[in-house]
């Protein structure tokens, strides 16, 4: 049996909102002892962190990796080495590949790729209707003795609200967790900006932030008649915020998250049509990032996701409404959420709070935690480390970010999973 000894850590617990020095133990993959500088004990190995921060590895709801269908764009190998690249060890798939993940056989397939490609834990979510098409539930009960972990149409929003309701009857009876994208589908079809006077400016196709509202209105009301396990993908607008609130107030079932493009870029970094900044929903105005910030700082937002989202150069490369949304965002997710950590707007804590704790808490898993008995799954990191981003560097596949040739501060030094390291940087 060999230990693994962290000394010279500056450890981020978010369970208790700590951020002090102090050393790590690990043995078997599992987290032996935490404790303060002065009382280090012996082990087989010893890891000096430098001073560097130690922190539970993120779990990331929503990651798109293009298998079936389009391997060209992301592979659970690709996928895999770019998490952990940025200090993700958890990957929570979702089901918008061609074909959809919608049937048993097609989550075992994917199951048995990601754990062979891969270097950090696949957790696959499935479809919640058929195609993702809206008109009939998924077997919810079959999928989830499959592996399923979550239901997400994703992007495609469940408009019959008696399939939606019947689908969240269900998955009350089951215990399984529905995860929804917030938008009302009439207003915001076609958007490619928030309405206001950038966009009028810009001449683009644009949806009020009210779709949003309506849209997580609609879902609360059938949360109150059906009692399901909610969790809400992107909740980007101010406008929404208050509806969050009282459906939590009321005792619903309901967690929210928001998407890191969302909470540290605005709509005007679109500027000239720059398609890389093309995302789902799309960047919101000033007032709302700021407003999201606090919702995140205060815990009424409860989960920052990448939301990564390869795309082909042919895809992007084309006029702004025509071109396809999305970014990727597993290496910039951690150095991204730095930004807000360097502005002063949140604290480390918070930030693993949110990253790590809450959608481990979430999908029922034992991560996220830096505490005796929980796994071994860990980021080292230097939050100060300076760097400009070079989008072909990124592990990847598609190299669609909208921070290449931006300066970020923070950089990934190990990745661990199960205590083992999976990245090291060089």
């Amino acid at each position: 049996m060999t230990s693994t000894l962290f000394t010279n850590a500056r450890l981020i617990d978010p369970e208790q909102g700590t951020d002090a020095p102090g050393w790590l133990l690990i043995e078997q993959g599992v987290i032996k002892a935490v404790g303060s500088e002065s009382d280090a004990p012996d082990a087989d190995e010893v890891v000096d962190c430098a001073g560097h921060c130690l922190a539970p590895g993120i779990v990331d709801i929503g990651v798109k990796v293009c298998e079936p269908g389009e391997r060209h764009k992301e592979s659970y190998r690709s996928a895999g080495l770019a998490a952990a690249a940025g200090g993700v060890t958890t990957m929570v798939t979702r089901p918008d590949t061609q074909p959809s993940i919608d049937s048993p056989e097609a989550l075992e397939f994917i199951a048995r790729r990601a754990n062979a490609a891969g270097p950090v834990h696949v957790l696959p979510m499935a479809a919640l209707t058929k195609g993702r098409e809206g008109r009939e539930m998924t077997e919810i009960g079959f999928l989830m003795d499959a592996g399923a972990v979550a239901f997400t149409d994703c992007d495609h929003v469940v408009t019959n609200t008696k399939v939606l309701s019947r689908a969240l009857t269900y998955a009350r009876a089951l215990g399984a967790l529905v995860i929804a994208h917030p938008q009302e589908p009439g207003l915001s079809a076609g958007a490619a900006a928030t309405s206001g006077k950038f966009a009028s400016l810009r001449g683009l196709p644009a949806v009020s932030p009210m779709a949003e509202r309506m849209g997580l209105d609609r879902d609360i009301a059938l949360l109150e008649m059906t009692g399901a396990r909610y969790h809400a993908d992107q909740i980007t607008t101010a406008r929404a915020l208050p509806a969050l609130e009282r459906a939590k107030r009321n005792g619903l079932d309901i967690t929210a998250g928001t998407s890191i493009h969302h909470l540290t870029l605005n709509e005007m970094d679109v500027a000239d049509y720059r398609t890389f900044f093309k995302v789902k929903p799309p960047l919101r105005s000033e007032s709302d990032r700021q407003a999201v910030i606090e919702a995140v700082r205060s815990g009424l937002i409860d989960v920052i996701s990448s939301m990564h989202t390869p795309q082909d150069e042919e895809s992007k490369r084309l006029p702004f409404e025509e071109a396809a949304s999305g970014a990727v965002a597993l290496e910039t997710l951690l150095p991204a959420a730095l930004r807000l950590y360097h502005s002063g707007d949140l604290d480390l804590p918070t930030l693993f709070r949110a990253m790590a704790l809450n959608p481990a808490k979430r999908l029922g898993l034992a991560s996220g935690r830096i505490a005796a008995g929980a796994p071994a799954d860990l980021v080292l990191f230097d939050p100060d480390k300076p760097f400009v981003m070079d989008r072909t560097t990124l592990r990847s596949k598609s190299k669609n970010t909208p921070f290449d040739g931006q300066r970020l501060q923070g950089k990934v030094r190990a990745t661990y999973v199960a205590g083992r390291p999976v990245f090291e940087a060089p």
